[in-house]
This record gives C-alpha cells, structure tokens and sequence, in this order.
C-alpha cells in the first residue's frame, strides 16, 4: 500500500510520537522511511551569518547542524527497527519544502507530528502541518501531541 513514507522532522519536544508512528508504518508497509529537515529560510535570512545559534543536547549548533542530529536520530531509530531510511536537509519555507519533496520522491503518506497549542497562538503563526495536510495530495497522517502536558 505505501512504498514511500515521508516524517518531516525538527527535532523539536512531542515528535517522538509521530517517529513512532512513521517507523511502525515503514515497518508494517515494509516501505522506505524518508527522514526531512527544512531550515526555514525565514529563519535563516532574519540572522546574518551564524549568528543564530542555539543548544542542542549542551553544544552550540547552527539550525543545518541540529538538522543532521535531528534526521541522524530518526534514522537510527528506524535502523535498529529493520526500516531502511533515507534522510534529506533542504533549505526554504518548510510547508513549501515539504510539498515538493512529497511530490519529487513520490511519497506515498506523509506522518506529521502536531503539538495542540491555544487557539490565539495556532492563529498567530499558522501551522506547518496544517498547510502540508491540506495542500498534499497524497494521505497525511497527524499524529497530535499535547506541549507542556503534565
């Protein structure tokens, strides 16, 4: 049914949940795990240089570094369940990134994780799931996680 599963990643808190879900799928489809990282451009472009930095496990690391770490993770995860990978850093807006690699790799389900946020703040910033979900044309799966949940 899926030969090509797509999980987008940015390696931030309540993604756990959806690298369970998309390995668990990889495995059960016996599909190829395709692993992406965006550098928001947005981002990138607001900051000259490396001047945007931030922690990532105690080592300063640019927004590319923390893309390997964060793709590399996954990967190995996926490795240790039996699921081939294959992992992607590309640079841009992430729901537009996201839409087009879905469509150059010919992604077969894409599984995002979504954290549940207050209304004000989700109306604010928009989401990058939300766009993905409704803008692909092939199936997402959204795999919701509650920030800050005690």
């Amino acid at each position: 049914m899926y030969d090509r599963i797509l999980l987008p990643t940015d390696g931030s808190e309540g993604v756990d949940r959806a690298v369970d879900h998309a390995i668990d799928a990889a495995d059960r489809y016996d599909a190829t795990l395709h692993v992406l990282y965006v550098v928001d451009s947005d981002i990138v472009n607001a900051y000259s240089g490396d001047e945007y930095v931030h922690e990532f496990e105690g080592a300063e690391a640019t927004l590319e570094e923390s893309g390997n770490r964060a793709v590399e993770t996954v990967a190995e995860r996926a490795g240790d369940a039996g699921v081939e990978t294959v992992t992607a850093i590309v640079h841009g807006a992430p729901h537009e990134e996201i839409l087009r690699y879905i469509d150059d790799e010919s992604i077969d389900l894409t599984v995002m994780g979504s954290k549940n946020r207050p209304g004000d703040y989700r109306r604010m910033l928009g989401s990058v799931t939300e766009r993905v979900s409704r803008m692909s044309a092939s199936p997402v799966s959204i795999v919701k996680t509650t920030v800050g949940a005690r």
